[in-house]
């Protein structure tokens, strides 16, 4: 098992951070840990990987006890920190080679293997250029690809595609789902849920340092989530307020549930049928009709208040 969770607690003076949270991933799925800000998530990754000592609980990494043998683990774990910490004397190129020496790898080895980092991280065609002259989402990609090369069992990956543009994020999706086809396991973080949503087999909901929720994202939003979403938003005509006072009137006639958020209203329905057809009524209004998705969950799960960590 690449990695099990039993019992994990940290406190920094009063404030428990992670109050007991057990976890386990197969090998060869991608498991995805969700939460707000402040949650708990990177303290959890860095108890993981034995750079932050826990107060409680047992880690096991790749088989082995953390943090008593987390620096024989990480021989075995690639990671991509949510700093890439990238070398900026060296090209991108030599940032993998020289990276590969912390594992003890030989440089013709890694050499050999470049190009194919290269083309995970769609960088081929600046393998010869300084870490300085490229871009924040080039930096983020070459990241991701000096994590694969000690060839890891475990990939963790703490929010790796901050930062990067649709595009890119597009082109990572795909090399991490075949990375995960090919029987590689990923942890992973990050607060865009249709990352979550497409990349992990299984997902946990994190909050205040606890798992609140825990499955696979289909079976989580049909547990928790009515399957029809309309957002209303717009000007009422005749009214003042637009969809906040549509939504004080009339949503709890035709919705199972609503929330407002500024100056939308969001229905959750079994069936939009009637909702739909008042609306096409209603001068001003617009909206839009979809399926329930992980975010409608991680909101429903963790609130919609801001956080700042």
């Amino acid at each position: 098992m690449p990695l099990r969770i039993e019992g994990l607690r940290k406190s920094y003076g009063d404030n428990e951070v992670v109050a007991g949270l057990s976890l386990s991933l197969q090998r060869g799925e991608c498991f995805a840990l969700l939460g707000p800000n402040g949650a708990g998530k990177t303290t959890t990754i860095r108890c993981v990987l034995g750079h932050t000592a826990p107060d409680a609980g047992d880690i096991q990494l790749c088989g082995m006890p953390v943090p008593e043998r987390a620096r024989e683990a990480r021989l075995r774990v690639g990671v991509v920190p949510q700093s890439d910490g990238l070398d900026p004397d060296f090209t991108v190129a030599e940032n993998l080679v020289v990276f590969g020496r912390y594992f003890g790898l030989k440089d013709a080895d890694v050499w050999a293997r470049v190009p194919e980092l290269l083309a995970f991280a769609g960088l081929e065609a600046k393998r010869d250029a300084k870490v300085p002259t490229l871009s924040g989402g080039m930096k983020r990609r070459l990241a991701m690809a000096r994590a694969l090369v000690a060839d890891p069992e475990l990939l963790v990956m703490d929010e790796p595609t901050t930062g990067l543009d649709p595009q890119a994020r597009h082109l990572i999706w795909d090399r991490l789902k075949a990375q995960i086809a090919a029987g590689r396991t990923v942890f992973l973080t990050t607060h865009f849920m249709d990352e979550a949503e497409r990349l992990a087999h299984r997902i946990a909901v994190m909050d205040r340092g606890r798992i609140i929720a825990m499955g696979t994202p289909r079976d989580l939003i049909a547990e928790h989530i009515e399957p029809h979403v309309v957002e209303v938003f717009g000007d009422w005509t005749g009214h003042d307020g637009g969809a906040t006072a549509w939504a004080a009137a009339h949503a709890g006639v035709y919705a199972k549930r609503f929330e407002v958020s500024g100056e939308t209203a969001f229905c959750y329905l079994d069936d939009p049928t009637a909702l739909m057809a008042h609306l096409s009524a209603q001068g001003g209004l617009r909206y839009l009709h979809r399926p329930a998705n992980l975010e409608d969950l991680f909101l429903k799960l963790t609130g919609r208040e801001l956080r700042d960590g």
